[in-house]
């Protein structure tokens, strides 16, 4: 019996472990974003929104081509309470997705809309690039294209004027 126990507990200790999607709450988002002290590309998607799955690649490389500037990618999901974690989890795992993960724990896009920008009114895939060094913030409710990322990611880094 207490085999069964062991074994119990260290399969669920390791399915905890090897989770890469982490719950969070907006205000929880909020705080990170005001205390980073690196820029910040952050994504929010969903695995059954096309337009976001197609643009992560391309986020991913642009992030890449920066990090030796700590630029972070931070993937925000917006799927369904009944896909986390395991099928968003499987999701990135098959995609061979490289990122900070999150799930947002919200069902009121009028609550946590307007806190990202507020203009957003909930459409994915959404871009937010953020540095709070510069004093940069831009938002896009819309797709990047795999050209305007970089460029992007630049301005970020760039003091403002």
């Amino acid at each position: 019996m207490k085999r069964i126990i062991l074994t119990s507990y260290l399969l669920l200790l390791t399915a905890l472990l090897s989770a890469q999607v982490k719950k969070i709450k907006i205000t929880d988002l909020e705080e990170y974003i005001k205390n980073s002290d690196h820029p910040l590309v952050i994504s929010f998607w969903a695995t059954w929104c096309a337009p976001c799955v197609e643009e992560i690649p391309w986020l991913q490389e642009g992030v890449a081509k920066f990090k030796d500037q700590q630029v972070e990618l931070v993937l925000v999901s917006l799927d369904f309470p009944k896909d986390f974690p395991k099928n968003i989890d499987a999701f990135i795992k098959k995609k061979n997705f490289s990122a900070t993960f999150y799930w947002l724990d919200e069902t009121n896009a009028d609550y946590f809309c307007p806190k990202i920008h507020p203009r957003w009114e909930g459409g994915i895939p959404a871009n937010l690039f953020i540095n709070n060094k510069t004093g940069y913030r831009r938002f896009f409710d819309r797709a990047l294209t795999d050209r305007q990322v970089v460029p992007e990611i630049n301005a970020a880094l760039k003091p403002t004027g």
